[in-house]
């Protein structure tokens, strides 16, 4: 069956700062912990006892430490090859690892998500303890006994915003036919982004729309509404979602393009539409990348960004074979099922410059459990799209705070070895740079110097400053996670 990560954490003492297991955000089925992952595991807590003795901690508060995360990276290693920069002294000297990466980085988040969280969590374990006491520090005001929706949003902020380096994000959302239904509706997302907005002091996230051009002409006055009451800055949208009479194209002149046009109009240029991760309650077939070539290039003047950048995701997983990622039809190790779909499309038609990668979720699984594969995707992506077209989300916080995938990213290097075989890129500096913030800042018309100096006096940094003299960083994910019984078979978890 299904369990969130967080409950099964609240009965481990030492949890990893780099997931070891998939969480899945509903939107597909999680594979179980895989050799390979329980290998890194074991290795972690080994080399966190001798560091953690070295240190004077225990191995639960040493792994809450940067220490602790180049302890899981240097783990990580051992088992995948060496893929990320990291140094065996950064497991006992928290200076080394601080001093060694661009603190200048614009981190924009474009696919963060709220995740409704058992009270019971936050009242009975020590994590939940201290997103409790945060709320005080954020609101020192307010009483503690609000409601629980308003705690989720504080349990948000704090992995998102004071848990990673993330200054910019942008809340989605999963469409609903009706939105009294919908755990998280347009209404909702906005009043979340007004919410942190207004306590940070500048503007730290922006909102989707969500669009479903399958309902028919009436969406179009709702798409008037979000836009002109709401304000919203961008769509989501999921072709795949099956809340009209059938699942849609991007490419239907005759369902979608009235949106194209309609869009234009209202002068939202930039649709984000969820490609891959197919399972759960998404029709299959139309959550593939087929579609979007002839959308592409029939509206020039709109983006289409393409989240979880169309992966297909880890399949079935075998006992003792690791995450299965390949069709059957293939063994090349560059092809990345659905990923590769879009890959080949941009090949051959290097004139279509308006699809971008969206990385959420996507980059989370492959960059933790199939690093070779990641340095393949992204070595694609670059040669192919360039540096300008990839953009930074995590999907979080399903897999509970970023910081994890920002750190990976920040140390994942080219090996010598690719970039002789298939002539990929470095990834500088300058290329992460683009990826962690600006291209999403270019297209969303963030001004990013003058958001650096907002941010830089705003409420949220100086909390920021303040929390991590002694932060409490959950070092656990909120998603669901595969939990083996005998005699039992997966199930859907609750609001699938």
């Amino acid at each position: 069956m299904w369990i969130r990560q967080c409950h099964v954490d609240a009965s481990i003492e030492e949890r990893s700062p780099i997931p070891t297991r998939i969480a899945s955000n509903e939107e597909f089925v999680p594979p179980p912990q895989s050799d390979d992952q329980r290998e890194v595991e074991l290795r972690l807590w080994a080399i966190a006892e001798r560091a953690a003795n070295r240190l004077g901690m225990t191995r639960r508060d040493f792994l809450r430490t940067s220490c602790g995360m180049a302890a899981a990276l240097l783990a990580m290693n051992e088992v995948y090859g060496d893929f990320y920069e990291v140094d065996a002294d950064e497991t006992v000297d928290k200076e080394k690892a601080r001093e060694k990466w661009p603190k200048d980085q614009f981190i924009f988040d474009v696919q963060t998500h709220h995740v409704d969280v058992e009270r019971k969590w936050y009242d009975d374990t020590p994590e939940g303890r201290a997103t409790t006491r945060f709320f005080r520090l954020l609101r020192p005001a307010k009483s503690t006994e609000e409601s629980l929706d308003r705690l989720n949003i504080d349990h948000y902020v704090k992995e998102i915003f004071f848990d990673s380096d993330t200054v910019m994000g942008v809340i989605s959302g999963v469409p609903t036919r009706d939105w009294s239904k919908n755990p998280l509706p347009p209404d909702r997302m906005v009043a979340t982004r007004d919410y942190v907005n207004k306590i940070a002091g500048s503007e730290r996230l922006l909102s989707h729309g969500l669009l479903r051009p399958n309902l028919g002409a009436a969406e179009l006055e709702e798409m008037e509404r979000q836009v002109k009451v709401l304000k919203i800055q961008a769509w989501k949208m999921y072709t795949g979602a099956e809340v009209g009479e059938k699942a849609w194209w991007l490419d239907d002149e005759k369902v979608a393009y009235p949106f194209w046009e309609k869009t234009r109009k209202l002068g939202i240029k930039n649709l984000c539409v969820h490609k891959g991760l197919p399972l759960g309650f998404f029709n299959e077939e139309h959550c593939r990348p087929r579609d979007v070539l002839k959308a592409a290039r029939d509206w020039p003047d709109l983006n289409f960004i393409l989240y979880h950048s169309g992966f297909r995701g880890f399949g079935a997983v075998r006992r003792g074979t690791g995450p299965e990622v390949k069709d059957k039809e293939t063994s090349d190790p560059q092809e990345i099922p659905w990923i590769s779909d879009v890959i080949h499309m941009m090949r051959e038609n290097p004139g279509v410059k308006n699809v971008y990668f969206e990385l959420g979720s996507t980059f989370g699984q492959i960059s933790a459990f199939a690093p070779e594969m990641c340095l393949h995707m992204l070595g694609q992506m670059l040669q192919t799209a360039g540096a300008d077209r990839i953009l930074w989300g995590t999907d979080s916080i399903w897999g509970g705070s970023p910081q994890s995938q920002i750190e990976r990213l920040r140390r994942l290097k080219m090996t010598d070895a690719l970039r002789e075989k298939y002539g990929y890129p470095e990834l500088t500096d300058g290329i992460k740079a683009k990826i962690f913030g600006l291209n999403a800042a270019r297209i969303l018309g963030v001004d990013v110097q003058a958001k650096r100096k907002a941010i830089q006096g705003d409420k949220f940094q100086e909390l920021r400053c303040q929390y991590l003299k002694d932060p409490s960083p959950s070092n656990t994910q909120f998603g669901w996670v595969w939990k083996e019984e005998p005699g039992k078979t997966a199930e859907a978890p609750v609001g699938t």
